[in-house]
């Protein structure tokens, strides 16, 4: 995470500059006043709107422009270029926007425009729900009831979550929260008050214990009953749990809630030494952020190259001997047997220290309230295009959600942050009858270190890896292909492409 605390650079807008410097589809960073302003041109048209993402500060400038948007380089939020509205998640917050005026060939910039709130959608089909109840706390359910009030919906609003504190920032957990580079007030999606103010009721420790589709009704495990109109099940996914003798001890630990991430920090002020089980992207975050604090680590997994399953054997390679650089210790092809006090016997007789474990073995969806209402399953609660379950007017969104994807014509479950994030929103608009496809490419973004690792697409097997660039030297794009057909993208500092 970044924000840009340094004086404006660039030219003075207000003083104008000529027309000329700015050439059709091209981008410009100056200022007014105090702030930093992208100028960006499309045609005779030119607009001006705020130079940083409001998601992580990336710099729009090297972003991409297509149409009337502008897509930021770091993690693809899009935004409107004439309303400054965050089009597309991770962002949700808009741009400002300033007026412009061009006179005598030159470009001026004026005030900052009023912001105004994003205009009622038509399209509507059939009765817009009184009641909208959200099972799930997390990405989707996030982004589900944000585009809802966005979208000027004015009926009850329930969400319900298992955890302890309202919706957070879940990527931040494994890299710079994790690694103390981030403060505390960057965690939350938003504060406390923003579900007051929005009149969200969202309700903390709930534990839903059925769904009655018949009476359009939650039934939580206190006996409570909740009618809804519309459901959304956003229940996410949950860490597959370590079942080896002394994997119950204090110092034991995964990663998937605000929670967990503060003891695995609690117990890494004082430990010398730490096991990471498994080398999954979630895994080697937090083996990356646990030697940003200085602590020895060793990471243990069956594969024969982290990630390879989902990156291939270059990449694979690459990303271990990129972690080796930073000190990571790898024991691969290799098991925890058992956890003794502060020791790890692995399979293969070796035994390690470890003040502190974080087990990184994989996640599962949590599909038993949608097993239970008898929606249809298969590796996933099955959704339409519309991101609608078997049972009318129950939709599902995020890690659960098993959807038809047109890029690569199947049906394909995707654990990713931004997928969440995006179904929870496309889910929203389907509540209120919009009958939205949900077309979205998958992306995810992972860090290691300084080097990020941007994947577009989906390619759950692939015959081919063409690999343009060079892996070792940090500038790539590999294309993984069947049969000649390109399914997914990986890249190392050459995203724009």
């Amino acid at each position: 995470m970044a924000e840009g605390h340094t004086k404006p650079s660039g030219p003075d807008l207000v003083e104008g500059i000529p027309f000329s410097e700015l050439p059709d589809g091209g981008k410009l960073v100056g200022h007014c006043g105090d702030e930093e302003v992208l100028l960006v041109r499309r045609g005779t048209e030119v607009f001006a709107i705020g130079a940083t993402c409001t998601h992580y500060g990336g710099p729009l400038v090297d972003g991409l422009v297509v149409e009337d948007t502008v897509r930021c380089p770091w993690h693809h939020a899009c935004f409107d270029l004439r309303t400054g509205e965050a089009l597309r998640a991770p962002a949700f917050s808009p741009l400002a926007c300033w007026s412009v005026e061009l006179r005598d060939d030159r470009i001026f910039v004026g005030e900052k425009r009023k912001r105004t709130a994003p205009k009622q959608r038509g399209g509507n089909t059939g009765q817009v729900p009184e009641k909208i109840a959200i099972v799930g706390g997390g990405a989707a359910g996030f982004a589900a009831a944000e585009r809802l009030r966005r979208e000027h919906y004015q009926g009850s609003i329930v969400m319900f979550s298992s955890d302890a504190v309202p919706p957070v920032d879940r990527p931040n957990l494994s890299k710079d929260y994790l690694a103390g580079k981030a403060p505390e007030d960057w965690v939350p999606l938003r504060g406390e008050s923003f579900y007051s103010k929005n009149d969200i009721d969202l309700r903390l420790n709930a534990t839903v214990a059925s769904i009655d589709a018949r009476s359009g009704e939650v039934v939580l495990a206190d006996g409570g009953r909740t009618p809804y109109d519309r459901l959304l099940l956003a229940t996410g996914a949950e860490p597959v749990r370590l079942t080896i003798p002394g994997a119950d001890q204090p110092h034991v630990h995964t990663l998937r809630s605000f929670a967990d991430c503060k003891a695995i920090i609690a117990q890494a002020t004082t430990a010398r030494s730490a096991i990471v089980l498994g080398a999954s992207f979630i895994g080697l975050e937090v083996a990356a952020a646990l030697r940003s604090r200085d602590i020895e680590v060793h990471v243990v997994a069956p594969d024969k190259r982290p990630m390879e399953r989902i990156l291939g054997p270059q990449m694979g390679d690459f990303i271990r001997a990129l972690h080796e650089e930073h000190g990571v210790v790898f024991h691969l092809e290799d098991t925890a047997s058992s956890i003794n006090g502060s020791t790890v016997k692995l399979n293969s007789g070796k035994t390690l220290p470890a003040d502190l474990v974080v087990a990184g073995i994989g996640v599962k969806p949590r599909m038993g309230l949608a097993e239970r209402a008898g929606l249809s399953i298969e590796r996933g609660v099955v959704v339409d295009a519309f991101l609608e379950t078997s049972a009318p007017g129950i939709f599902a969104a995020g890690d659960i959600a098993r959807w038809p994807d047109p890029h690569s014509g199947e049906n394909i479950r995707v654990e990713h942050w931004i997928v969440a994030e995006r179904q929870g929103q496309t889910a929203a608009l389907n509540m209120l009858g919009h009958r939205e496809k949900f077309v979205a490419v998958p992306f995810f973004w992972s860090q290691h270190y300084d080097v990020p690792v941007n994947y577009v697409g989906h390619a759950e097997q692939w015959d081919e890896i063409a690999v343009d660039g060079d892996v070792v030297a940090k500038d790539c794009l590999l294309r993984f292909k069947r049969e000649g057909r390109t399914l997914a993208v990986a890249s190392i500092f050459r995203d724009i492409e």
